[in-house]
């Protein structure tokens, strides 16, 4: 019979649904990482709230286990990679946090539009300062959205009920989905101009660090309030305290913070601010949804084999997975390869295999191209979201199979429609195994697509890569493996560079400076 611990306190039903399901079940909370380390090697399975922290040295303990399930989204105390090494499938529950989330976000928005916690603090003091107190209607203010996803849909209906006009700053809504969704598309500094309420609600990624950053607050409308139920690291904290200390900012509400438990934040005891400690899944409902979810994830998994809302690992067959798994990798590379280089909507994206890829199972390739491209706007994409995700940002996913051969043996091509125009990437698998990109926005190359990497657009002339060359050595960045293609000599090159170390903004600059560099980035795979 399999063995499930739970770990973190959660609530009595996952227990319940995990005996059901002919799970036997240990709840052991509070313990530290070396008790865990010691006991850990007994089971098959543990589930875990945001407490228990999944490290590389667990998962070394962790002989028998097979599974991880996080009750809730974030996974960031789960060394991923570590137990995708151990070959330990790593589960979130994307979806049961959302409703709950959305509605604290409203909730801190009254908060702050009647100076709620201040005028109970004063009138329990018995003071009674009821000319003090004089808020504003939330009826025909302008809220603005900075993130569209799932959390932030939900938020945009509530605020139409509120009969709030919404305006929204997300690269990747589509117009038709705006539509849909009854809001407004603008550009951030539009919402920023015209927002009377802004509330954040997208992952922190290196775009959205720092997106109230205080050359963004000092483009807000005066007085305007803000709210982050989403990740702390999104606003500048300073920054924002003085914005509030100018009156540029009228109020602001955080339920997350740059650092956390957030003890000495720069922003406690200012004016008009708000503060809770995460609690933007604590309901009772949303609880009771994760730990269900969580348990019957784990259950199927571990008694029959069925695979849902694995960050690592697709849903599969038994039979079809060991043919598959090269070409998910491969797709999921691609994916990703195709989002980190372009910007903006993206209405639609095709998946186009041939030869040996065209007779493959098409779905869990694009689930894993979906995935990797979706990776680099959200935290909470899985191969069994990425479809949902997709949907709801109003992509059109188009898969394409051509059985017949090509130039290769078996190729996988992503495409996707932008503002300026197709752009398509494409890759096969080197020894029937080993992915490999060969096309890059229609210039020939061949490159492994693995750890950090830097990414050059630059004229093909003479002496350009040994400047290059220089330039990162004197920087002391290490090249693993170089890769260079070009449309034609004389015209455009592309460099793709794998390094020992992630591509910090100081190295990306100096490269932007060289002479003929038309782009470069830092890619992460």
């Amino acid at each position: 019979m399999p063995k499930v611990l739970i770990s973190d306190k959660m609530d009595p039903r996952a227990a319940q649904i995990f005996r059901e399901r002919g799970v036997e079940v240990d709840e052991i909370t509070g313990k530290t990482p070396d008790e865990l380390i010691a006991m850990i090697g007994d089971y098959d399975g543990l589930a875990i709230r945001s407490s228990t922290k999944v490290t590389k040295a667990i998962l070394d303990a962790a002989t028998n286990l097979k599974v991880v399930g996080r009750a809730g989204i974030g996974v960031d105390n789960v060394d991923i990679p570590a137990a995708s090494a151990k070959g330990v499938v790593v589960m979130n529950t994307p979806f049961g946090n959302s409703i709950t989330t959305a509605e604290h976000a409203i909730a801190l928005m009254f908060a702050l539009a009647r100076q709620l916690p201040e005028a109970d603090a004063s009138t329990q003091a018995g003071k009674w300062e009821k000319n003090r107190f004089m808020g504003v209607e939330l009826t025909s203010k302008t809220l603005g959205l900075i993130g569209a996803g799932n959390i932030g849909s939900i938020v945009a209906d509530r605020a139409r009920g509120l009969k709030m006009k919404v305006v929204a700053f997300d690269p990747f809504l589509t117009p038709e989905r705006a539509v849909e969704m009854g809001v407004e598309k603008v550009t951030l500094d539009e919402l920023l101009a015209r927002a009377d309420f802004i509330t954040l609600h997208t992952p922190l990624t290196d775009s959205t660090r720092n997106i109230l950053s205080a050359e963004a607050l000092a483009k807000t409308k005066p007085g305007v309030r803000i709210i982050n139920c989403a990740r702390g690291g999104l606003i500048d904290e300073v920054a924002l305290k003085a914005a509030l200390d100018s009156g540029q900012v009228g109020g602001a509400a955080l339920d997350v913070f740059v650092e956390e438990p957030a003890k000495a934040s720069p922003l406690f005891g200012t004016p008009n601010f708000v503060s809770t400690p995460h609690l933007g899944a604590s309901t009772t409902e949303a609880q009771v949804n994760v730990a269900i979810q969580v348990a019957e994830q784990m259950a199927d998994f571990l008694v029959s084999g069925g695979v849902t809302n694995a960050l690592n690992m697709p849903s599969l067959s038994a039979e079809e997975a060991p043919k598959l798994k090269p070409y998910m990798a491969l797709a999921e590379k691609l994916g990703s390869l195709v989002g980190q280089l372009t910007t903006g909507a993206i209405p639609r994206i095709s998946i186009h295999s041939e030869g040996a890829a065209a007779e493959l199972n098409q779905k869990p390739l694009s689930s894993a191209v979906l995935s990797g491209f979706l990776r680099t706007q959200t935290d909470t994409v899985n191969m069994v979201n990425a479809p949902v995700l997709a949907r709801e940002r109003g992509m059109e996913v188009r898969e394409v199979r051509t059985e017949r051969e090509g130039d290769y043996h078996t190729l996988l091509r992503v495409s996707v429609k932008t503002d300026a125009g197709e752009r398509s990437v494409a890759g096969t698998l080197f020894g029937d195994s080993a992915p490999r990109l060969v096309e890059l926005f229609g210039i020939k190359v061949e490159a492994d697509l693995v750890g950090p990497m830097l990414y050059v657009v630059n004229e093909d002339a003479p002496g350009f890569i040994g400047r290059l060359g220089t330039a990162l050595g004197e920087a002391g960045v290490n090249i693993g493996t170089f890769h260079l293609g070009r449309r034609e000599a004389g015209g455009e090159a592309v460099l793709l560079l794998s390094v020992d170390e992630a591509v910090t903004a100081e190295l990306l600059a100096t490269v932007k400076a060289l002479p003929g560099v038309k782009t470069a980035m830092g890619l992460s795979f």
